[in-house]
């Protein structure tokens, strides 16, 4: 597991929309300005790494105020969104790649029967 930034408070460990208050703890990382990522980890494509969900003051349903999410694997660009890991009509996250913007491939078994 690699420690990173938390991207919700930027590192700061306070909330960055003081909801509460202006002395509150950031509910991502509890203060510590810093979380903890499984890697492989790739930035969130849903809110683009902010750990924001768009448009919104609450934390990204993907990452869970991250910014990063675990990819294990080879991946390649989601088809349903585009990479963007938003889906266009409803601007949810894309249910094909549930917002992470990447598919894992998977290895198809070729059998040969000769």
């Amino acid at each position: 597991m690699k420690e990173i930034k938390c991207a919700f408070c930027k590192g700061k460990g306070i909330d960055p929309f003081d909801l509460l208050s202006k002395l509150a703890t950031c509910q991502v990382c509890g203060g510590t300005g810093k979380v903890g990522v499984v890697e492989p980890a790739i930035k969130c494509a849903f809110c683009k790494a902010t750990g924001v969900y768009p448009y919104t003051r609450v934390t990204c349903t993907v990452c869970n105020g991250k910014g990063m999410v675990t990819v294990e694997g080879a991946t390649e660009e989601c088809s349903g969104c585009k990479g963007t890991g938003t889906t266009k009509d409803s601007g949810l996250p894309c249910i094909i790649c549930g917002g992470k913007g990447v598919v894992i491939i998977r290895m198809r078994e070729e059998v040969y029967y000769g």
